[in-house]
């Protein structure tokens, strides 16, 4: 058995870093959050190449004393901490004294501090965590820590680096949650040359996020104050109409540091509900104040998942303060169905037998008109004039329906009766029961090769028996379940909008057709997340391949010319939007994982939506679809179809 031996401050201080140094992102995050902690006013985080060739943060705060520097690069050493009560009350956002070690240990990194009033700075140099002697150096008062050459002694951390686009979105993101909780300080974001963020820090919040997350965002916003007892809720929330496609946009504070956290996300959702669009999500921005007591922070190395002591507390007040400022800004929620009880008889109607008969002798009385037999001719066929062609279905009155077999399908003798043209010198009606198949006529001339002189009169045509149909639809209930039964005595319900959605992605992923494109009157601007900015920004030549023309606007915006003739022009912004959450939750990068996302967002915007009224030739292909078998899951690997037999049925009923 090997020796049990101590590591190596070098290896623990690697082994620190995969813990705490994921990215590019963490290295701001752990360096601007000890720059907030030192009371600084104004923080300017400058990035090359995504952050793994060049790093800067730059503050006003308090600094470091020179003979302290060495000192804060060592394991475990901090200004926050002193005694274990300490770590039950932790008011700052950093607190282990473990990152300024893990950031040096995978880097080259420079540092230079002076304290206010101090005529002098200092700096200090490190190696791979190795350091150099501090020097004098003249600087501002502040901090700037600046980090090269990230990961160049762990190649294996460095090869899972994604591109420098998406890293430099990460720190976007970053820096702009960093800036929501802290308003009134003033965060600049530099990259490769140009600022791409620049708060107020005036103190006021609305303004931090027009600066951060958008005009259209902020312009979309509601206020949201609470208070209960010791804790309290500020911020803001979208309102119902600016749902999005997604939860990008969702930001929560606990004590101004950033989280995340199912149980407020399900507080604020649930305050919208009967408010939003089925398939939408709420944005907001929100701030949750508690003593620190009350917030377990050191649950996770990143410090982005936190515990609270009464989770209920925490979800009725922002549960309730989100409601009470939609209802505030004129979105009151729906009034409780027993108050909508006493329409229902308006339902029915009602008059006596005497109006009945008389509604009856009107309707009776009204003229009626024998419907001539129609020829459809081929425009572009008799514009040349001489021969016509004659279509294949020639209208006439329609037969009496057909007898059914018990099974509920139409029985080949009688579908023949029903549809068969007369003899000569018979008239054209059908038969009462099923008789004998008459034998055609010696020379058939089938409807589509008919050709006949203008002055001449058109022949009748032989029509085809209307091949047999395995199954029958009995209607549709809620505008969007489809019952149908087969002839083995099984009912079936289908969702239309799940299996147009399977129809149209199979249709767009074998490419039987080209995508054409429909030019937008007045380009449209998708407002997006850091993130799912850079996803989309990365896949612009693949929305061209399928009918999108999109182009960067700045600042997260995207601007949106043409988009698929198969979308609705209303929905181009939500589309977008569906697509990049997509792409950022793949966490891929492979081409075909981003077409599929693609292919995804187009069939479901592209389908027929649960609640609308559909045609019965509509369901009839849907049907035929998903009887045949070519259709059984959506996109999203949901089942389109439910079989109820009929043993089950009758088990429900107690028959069996």
């Amino acid at each position: 058995m090997p020796h049990i031996e101590q590591l190596s401050p070098h290896i623990a201080n690697l082994i620190a870093a995969g813990e705490v140094v994921e990215r590019p992102a963490s290295v701001v995050k752990e360096l601007v959050e000890n720059a907030v902690d030192a009371g600084a006013k104004n923080i300017t985080v400058e990035l090359q190449n995504g952050g793994m060739t060049y790093l800067r943060v730059t503050d006003d705060g308090c600094g470091i004393a020179p003979d302290e520097l060495p000192t804060a690069f060592l394991r475990h050493a901090t200004s926050k901490l002193r005694t274990a009560a300490d770590l039950a009350a932790i008011g700052t956002l950093g607190f282990r004294g473990e990152a300024l070690a893990a950031i040096a240990s995978v880097s080259h990194l420079d540092i230079f501090s002076r304290q206010g009033g101090a005529p002098s700075g200092a700096t200090l140099h490190l190696d791979g965590g190795k350091p150099l002697p501090v020097e004098p150096a003249g600087c501002p008062e502040g901090t700037s820590v600046i980090v090269r050459d990230l990961f160049y002694n762990t190649p294996a951390r460095l090869k899972f680096m994604k591109q420098d686009r998406a890293e430099a979105a990460a720190i976007a993101g970053l820096v702009a949650h960093l800036a929501l909780s802290h308003p009134d300080i003033s965060f600049r974001l530099i990259k490769d040359g140009r600022e791409d963020l620049h708060t107020p820090g005036d103190g006021k919040p609305l303004g931090t996020v027009y600066a951060a997350l958008g005009r259209d965002f902020a312009l979309s916003l509601v206020e949201v104050r609470g208070r209960d007892g010791q804790l309290a809720v500020d911020g803001f929330v979208t309102k119902p109409l600016a749902g999005r496609g997604t939860r990008g946009m969702q930001t929560f504070f606990v004590n101004s540091r950033f989280v995340k956290s199912q149980l407020l996300t399900a507080a604020v959702e649930e305050a919208y509900a009967n408010r939003l669009m089925k398939g939408k999500f709420p944005g907001c921005v929100l701030n949750v104040t508690l003593p620190a007591d009350m917030v377990d922070v050191n649950v996770h190395p990143a410090k982005t998942v936190v515990k609270f002591l009464n989770e209920k507390q925490i979800f009725d007040l922002v549960y309730h303060a989100a409601s009470d400022a939609l209802d505030r800004d004129g979105a009151p929620a729906p009034q409780p169905k027993a108050a909508q009880v006493e329409k229902a008889p308006e339902f029915f109607r009602s008059m006596s037998a005497r109006d009945w008969r008389a509604q009856g002798e009107v309707k009776t009385a009204e003229p009626t008109k024998k419907e001539a037999p129609l020829i459809s001719v081929s425009p572009a066929v008799s514009e040349r004039g001489g021969r016509v062609r004659v279509n294949d279905f020639v209208r006439r009155s329609p037969p009496p329906p057909p007898e059914r077999a018990e099974s509920g399908c139409v029985l080949p003798e009688l579908v023949e009766a029903a549809f068969m043209p007369p003899r000569s010198g018979e008239a054209a009606k059908p038969k009462a029961s099923p008789a004998p198949r008459e034998e055609p006529p010696a020379s058939p001339v089938s409807a589509a090769q008919t050709a006949i002189e203008p002055s001449a009169e058109p022949q009748q045509t032989v029509l085809a028996p209307e091949p047999l149909i395995p199954w029958r639809i009995v209607g549709e209930v809620l505008d969007t379940y489809i019952v149908c039964e087969d002839a083995e005595k099984n009912v079936w319900l289908i969702d239309k909008h799940a299996a147009h959605e399977r129809i149209n992605f199979d249709r767009y992923k074998a490419n039987l057709e080209p995508i054409m494109s429909q030019e937008l009157l007045t380009p449209v601007v998708a407002q997006l997340p850091a993130a799912e900015y850079a996803a989309l920004i990365g896949q612009l030549a693949l929305l061209r391949e399928f009918g999108f023309d999109c182009e960067e606007f700045g600042d997260g915006a995207i601007l949106i010319r043409a988009l698929p003739a198969d979308l609705p022009a209303e929905d181009a912004a939500a589309s977008l939007e569906d697509l990049a959450g997509r792409l950022a939750e793949t966490h891929r990068a492979d081409p075909e994982s981003a077409r599929d996302a693609l292919l995804h967002t187009m069939a479901c915007k592209a389908a027929i939506k649960g609640g609308w009224k559909s045609d019965e030739r509509e369901l009839r292909v849907l049907v035929d679809k998903v009887q045949s078998g070519a259709v059984k899951f959506c996109p999203h690997g949901r089942p389109v179809a439910v079989k109820l037999t009929k043993y089950e049925l009758e088990k429900m009923f107690k028959r069996a």
